[in-house]
């Protein structure tokens, strides 16, 4: 995985890291010096605010100011213009700490983990250039629709918090690579996270979560995917709820399934959306489409002759599944396995 953290020490870097401060003095530092600096590490101190006259190191870049008793961040800050990297782990931060102008800093990465957070603050989810954001080990309970609007971004951490659910909005997330949401409490992945084209890790270990969508085969950039410490199913499950199809869909289901042509001339708009919303039936032996009603189905993918993955899917009709029997892979499974490359198995990793 990419380092997104990291800060080469040399020139331009002023380093008052580890001096035991509770405030921070500029008078020994000449004018010239601040403006020179472009690295600045404050870290294992004692600060409680980060102080106003930070804003005087008018060309920085990057600044580290983890491991304080930090609560607020001055309102100057958002000042500084040209600062790309900020890093304020470890401190008494909270979604009321930022300046009220954070979200129209150029800010490329953020790491926030280790603080108060009981949700991503509403300036963070405004940082257009943002790539890496790092809210770990929080006490976040949500993961908000607007994270979609962060359209930079490739790396998301959010790794420890008390997350319970996963947004689709997070599929709209064109470069996002790596996707941390381990240690949560999260129970199900939304099939949409298949639009993740660009996605390369997936950590999902230590969740409650029991199946995943078949969808996630899809992701053909996906390398990494750890799914360790979650009750993934180890028994062949499905779960044949199903409500009867209305008389709208079996009109549908007919048109569709038998290529019954029509034009606008032929139907109301309202009904052409609807005739384009059929799914095709996952069973390769089915010919069938559905629209509202259908049955979830959890079925085992084999993955490199090691793992058994359950994946959800979702069928027409009780018929497509197989009658209850020992083995675990039903008719509707047959040719799904078959049909993931094996070569992109073998990148995947459980565990």
């Amino acid at each position: 995985m990419e380092v997104f953290d990291g800060a080469d020490r040399g020139e331009n870097v002023l380093d008052l890291s580890r001096l035991n401060l509770d405030s921070l003095s500029l008078d020994n530092i000449s004018e010239e010096r601040r403006k020179d600096t472009k690295q600045l590490y404050l870290t294992y101190n004692r600060l409680t605010v980060l102080p106003e006259h930070v804003c005087l190191f008018a060309n920085l870049e990057f600044i580290d100011i983890s491991n304080n008793g930090l609560s607020v961040i001055c309102e100057e800050m958002a000042r500084l213009n040209k600062l790309k990297t900020l890093l304020a782990k470890n401190n008494r931060l909270d979604e009321f700490s930022l300046p009220k102008d954070f979200g129209s800093m150029q800010i490329e990465v953020l790491n926030l983990s280790g603080n108060r957070f009981e949700e991503l603050p509403t300036q963070c989810l405004k940082l257009q250039r943002l790539k890496s954001l790092s809210v770990g080990g929080n006490r976040l309970k949500a993961i908000p629709a607007e994270i979609e609007d962060l359209t930079s971004l490739e790396l998301l951490y959010l790794g420890g918090n008390l997350i319970s659910a996963i947004p689709p909005e997070l599929a709209n997330l064109p470069f996002l690579s790596y996707l941390v949401l381990c240690d949560n409490r999260i129970q199900s992945v939304p099939p949409q996270l298949a639009r993740l084209y660009s996605l390369r890790s997936l950590s999902l270990h230590n969740n409650l979560l029991t199946y995943l969508p078949r969808e996630i085969l899809s992701l053909v950039h996906l390398q990494e995917l750890s799914l360790r410490g979650n009750p993934l199913v180890v028994r062949f499950v499905k779960d044949m709820t199903y409500d009867p199809p209305s008389l709208l869909e079996l009109a549908g289901r007919t048109i569709k399934s038998r290529n019954l042509a029509y034009c606008s001339l032929d139907l109301p708009p309202h009904l052409r959306h609807y005739l384009d919303l059929a799914s095709k039936c996952p069973n390769p032996k089915c010919a069938g489409v559905y629209f509202d009603s259908c049955v979830r189905h959890i079925k085992f993918v084999d993955f490199c002759g090691k793992y058994r993955l359950p994946l959800m899917h979702y069928l027409c009709s009780p018929e497509c599944t197989s009658p209850c029997s020992s083995n675990p892979q039903s008719d509707a499974d047959s040719e799904d396995e078959n049909s993931v490359p094996a070569d992109r198995l073998q990148r995947v990793l459980l565990g």
